[in-house]
């Protein structure tokens, strides 16, 4: 995904592609950002999806969503005593980060859930500055 954006900004000089192609392009890759990233989040918290699953709480995870913040008899209360992130969760996350280029409800709190989470906002930052807005200017 990196190369891909790579070869698309030296590609922007050279007025190879017309505004559309960037536009689509731009939309993919922003696109593909996300659901990459969504994809790490989900795969690599607290040690992946399954071995989340098999234990109660999520005590160990990079992340901190508002329902783990939550007291007991509340979790009780909404139905969500045995609550576990799923892909949603961290597609949320990752979608988040791509928009607003940073976390919004749900802090990080490993430092590779935090790498991860800059990398992602460069690629989505220089998506959306670069290709979208050169595409926007040449239309």
């Amino acid at each position: 995904m990196i190369a891909s954006v790579v070869l698309l900004i030296a590609a922007l000089p050279a007025h190879k592609e017309s505004p559309t192609q960037l536009l689509v392009s731009a939309a993919s890759l922003w696109a593909t950002n996300i659901l990459v990233f969504a994809l790490w989040y989900w795969r690599l918290d607290a040690g992946g999806p399954h071995r989340r699953d098999s234990r109660v709480g999520h005590p160990d995870g990079a992340f901190l969503f508002p329902q783990m913040t939550m007291p007991a008899d509340e979790k009780v209360k909404a139905g969500q005593h045995t609550w576990s992130p799923n892909f949603l969760d961290y597609l949320f996350v990752a979608f988040n980060t791509s928009t607003a280029f940073s976390p919004t409800d749900v802090p990080v709190l490993a430092r590779w859930g935090k790498v991860l989470m800059m990398l992602q906002s460069i690629i989505s930052l220089t998506v959306l500055a670069l290709l979208a807005a050169r595409a926007v200017n040449i239309l």
